[in-house]
């Protein structure tokens, strides 16, 4: 392991194969640690819909600080004490209601179609660009309006640092994991970046914060958004580590699951072909995209679930277990670190038929719903507070993308998978667009 690590090379393909061979119980033992793999949908159930099953505190300390500078500190999807996690869910809640999630089409569409101009640009079948670096810029534009009412432009300012320091803190979040990193001979240049970066976002969020404060201390009506709620915490630290958790997992991961998606349908045009004609079913002309179109559009829905079914920008979660446990039958010793993850489960045989092919109708209304084995947002109290908010968010971008272009993958490109933080496409998914013929004049 300690081997792959270090030629970065994708060790969840190992894993898969163990799991095919020894699952769906298997330890593994990793830097001295002994873990316990559970793939089962009993044990995924049992496990992850309790809350009595803490987060691993050494696992998720290792993203506390990185290499002696705070990073996620004790936010939401880091602080492993129940009580703790308790709390600051409560007041994360009304961000992300219904209500308050419907207000947000505006933004999305705005931002959405900001790509869209960009893209344009590029749109001469000729050109080649990473859509990843595209997606990343767009998400990354719509965390910071509507969490934290920043404009930052990641879109159409290149020189913007914030696309670059997140970049190099997710490689340093991987490349922590390997014992005594910093201390070996030609990484210091990347263990200083990594500081620098993770400096520059804390001092960033702090400015904001300041300045969110003092707005409310003026007068100033609170906006309901990500941020207003943040402020509710009692502990300035734990405000930024919320700023930075909410800013880095709140884009990252819908860019990766965008940018995968972009590349399964590449590689299948008949599921394309079907998902443009429901797109322009549904949106003909139509520039501004409604929250009632959302729900219209049940293939996307389904190409983006098996998008995450195939390649889930966070690949799993992992639990403590204190007490000693008997699960499928094999006795687990108490005080057990234990490892779940969807992108195994997502890949077996036993799951899912054909595993390894890009079906979206296992997500249909009349197929049978996977049984614990899907859980690309996690599942029970900590499943992802911002899951809703992201498969609006990529069904807005996606359903324009549809509308306006074809885009074809440039050849020669490796589809490998990597992992820096979270499962991305290796080489960016490099494209090629051209206008749809079929794309009608967009109407306001």
């Amino acid at each position: 392991l300690w081997r792959m690590l270090r030629k970065r090379e994708f060790m969840h393909d190992l894993f898969l194969q163990w799991a095919e061979k020894y699952g769906p119980i298997v330890r593994l033992n990793a830097f001295h640690r002994v873990s316990v793999m559970i793939l089962s949908p009993e044990g995924v159930k049992e496990f992850l819909m309790s809350p009595q099953y803490p987060k691993d505190r050494l696992v998720y300390g290792r993203i506390f600080n990185l290499f002696g500078e705070r990073f996620l500190g004790n936010g939401l999807v880091t602080v492993y004490n129940h009580e703790h996690w308790h709390k600051q869910r409560k007041i994360m809640d009304p961000a992300f209601s219904r209500t308050y999630l419907i207000g947000l089409m505006e933004t999305f569409n705005e931002k959405a179609e900001e790509l869209m101009e960009k893209l344009e640009e590029k749109a001469d079948g000729k050109k080649e660009f990473s859509m990843l670096l595209m997606m990343n810029r767009v998400t990354m534009d719509i965390i910071a309006k509507i969490a934290f009412g920043l404009e930052l432009n990641a879109l159409s300012d290149d020189r913007t640092p914030f696309p670059h320091a997140v970049s190099v803190v997710l490689e340093g979040m991987t490349k922590a994991r390997i014992p005594l990193f910093q201390y070996m001979p030609g990484k210091q240049k990347l263990v200083k970046e990594v500081r620098e970066s993770l400096r520059l976002l804390r001092r960033v969020a702090k400015e904001c914060i300041d300045r969110r404060r003092e707005a409310i201390q003026n007068g100033k009506e609170a906006t309901l958004d990500i941020l207003t709620q943040i402020l509710k915490g009692d502990d300035d630290e734990n405000i930024l580590d919320n700023f930075i958790t909410f800013f880095v997992a709140g884009h990252e991961t819908t860019a990766n699951q965008l940018s995968f998606t972009v590349m399964a349908l590449a590689q299948h045009p008949e599921i394309l072909e079907r998902l443009q004609a429901e797109v322009d079913d549904v949106l003909g002309a139509k520039r501004d995209i409604g929250y009632e179109d959302l729900g219209k559009l049940t293939y996307l829905s389904q190409v983006l679930k098996e998008s995450l079914r195939l390649y889930p920008p966070v690949p799993g979660t992992v639990r403590w277990m204190e007490k000693e446990h008997v699960i499928n039958g094999i006795r687990i010793p108490a005080n057990t670190t234990l490892v779940f993850s969807t992108y195994i489960m997502g890949r077996m045989e036993r799951y899912f038929k054909d595993p390894l092919t890009f079906n979206p109708d296992r997500f249909s209304r009349d197929a049978p719903k996977p049984y614990y084995c899907y859980f690309p947002f996690s599942l029970g109290p900590r499943s992802c507070i911002g899951q809703v908010f992201a498969q609006m968010e990529a069904k807005v971008v996606m359903a324009k993308l549809l509308q306006r272009f074809e885009f074809q993958l440039v050849p020669g490109q490796s589809f490998k998978l990597m992992e820096a933080g979270t499962i991305r496409p290796l080489d960016g998914v490099m494209c090629k667009l051209k206008p749809r013929r079929s794309a009608r004049g967009c109407q306001a």
